[in-house]
């Protein structure tokens, strides 16, 4: 049992190893920019044919927690986060997670470990290679700046809003844009 137990655990580290992106020079430029206040907000994005159009900001959270493996049609769901560093991964970390990223990776290598979590995010390079990866996967889930989103994917609402509604509450924090 023991002998399992410590397979696994390095097999869960060493899955999060490969998941993890190479390091930014200090300095480096990122590649979002600011494109006015639509710039600024989050919009949740799904694959085309996904069912869901809305989730609460509870059922929002357990899924980007990895708690929850299958979408209501039964495909598996694949969560997307773009890489550390990024304004747009920061305030997810905020607001949805509610952790800091020595925290989020310490979630997954603990869950996966215990089995309470099902699903690890994938970390993509930019903005582009999330929109591609949702529109090719029919499980997938992820965030975008608006002003990054077009018609290959779909906006789902949180809790009945989208990201140009009044108290939407996935905003960029303004000090974290370069």
């Amino acid at each position: 049992m023991q002998r399992v137990r410590r397979v696994l655990v390095i097999w869960a580290a060493v899955l999060l190893l490969f998941q993890m992106p190479p390091k930014r020079a200090a300095g480096a430029a990122r590649s979002s920019t600011v494109r006015g206040d639509s710039g600024q907000t989050l919009a949740i994005i799904v694959n085309r044919a996904n069912p869901v159009d809305d989730l609460s900001f509870a059922e929002l959270r357990k899924i980007f927690l990895g708690r929850r493996s299958h979408w209501p049609n039964d495909r598996r769901i694949a969560i997307v986060m773009l890489e550390p560093g990024q304004p747009e991964r920061e305030t997810v970390l905020r607001e949805i997670y509610r952790m800091t990223e020595s925290e989020y990776r310490d979630h997954f290598l603990k869950g996966l470990f215990t089995g309470e979590v099902f699903v690890s995010p994938k970390t993509l390079s930019s903005p582009a290679v999330v929109r591609k990866f949702v529109f090719n996967a029919p499980g997938a889930i992820g965030y975008l700046r608006e002003s990054d989103v077009d018609e290959s994917v779909k906006v789902i609402r949180v809790d009945g809003r989208l990201p140009d509604d009044r108290d939407y509450l996935l905003q960029i924090d303004a000090r974290q844009v370069n």
